[in-house]
């Protein structure tokens, strides 16, 4: 018998969905004063600390960056992140809500799940070249993309967990144990949303 190969790349990457559909609970959750902690991390471009809602908010916006300025995909405008970044998560001087941060996560959402169901396997490989004035020129695959941004999320949430948690406040959990019990439905793990 021949295993059939999936169509897309979702299969591949089921368990994101109930990954975003839980760092958006959380974050839904956290206070302004939660948002305002700051993360003590050293960034790319120096300067101060950041606070966890523009961490947050950066996370989001690496979605539009990568999937719609350097591969091209569509839905960039349905995002508050339309348009060259930096964007509205680097302005420091206007703190954003948890309302404002969980819609960033669930409008980009919408771009990684259509990347998710329109590439395939056979589309991993392809590569982008990204120029950027007064650098060298980078090369970058759709497979090498996906990891990028899967790993970026969970470095920042990390940050964000550490700031959280040190501060005695709860952390955000995108690995209930419930949602892995022997048993427990598919969807809990995977899903966006339960099924109706």
């Amino acid at each position: 018998m021949t295993e059939r190969v999936p169509t897309s790349l979702r299969p591949f990457y089921a368990d994101w969905a109930g990954y975003n559909r839980r760092t958006i609970e959380g974050l839904r959750t956290l206070s302004d004063d939660d948002l305002a902690l700051l993360v003590l991390s050293v960034r790319d471009g120096g300067g101060e600390p950041w606070p966890v809602w523009a961490v947050a908010g950066h996370t989001a916006a690496m979605r539009v960056f990568w999937l719609c300025d350097v591969f091209g995909e569509p839905g960039a405008e349905l995002t508050p992140f339309e348009g060259d970044t930096p964007g509205w998560e680097d302005d420091l001087a206007h703190p954003r809500t948890a309302a404002e941060i969980a819609g960033a996560f669930e409008s980009t959402w919408a771009i990684v799940a259509g990347c998710l169901d329109r590439w395939t396997p056979a589309m991993l490989g392809d590569e982008i070249r990204r120029d950027e004035a007064g650098r060298p020129s980078e090369v970058h695959t759709r497979q090498s993309i996906l990891l990028r941004l899967l790993s970026h999320e969970a470095y920042h949430l990390g940050e964000i967990n550490l700031a959280l948690g040190s501060n005695g406040r709860e952390p955000i959990n995108p690995w209930p144990r419930r949602e892995w019990k022997l048993g427990a439905p598919a969807w809990f793990r995977e899903g966006e949303h339960p099924p109706r």
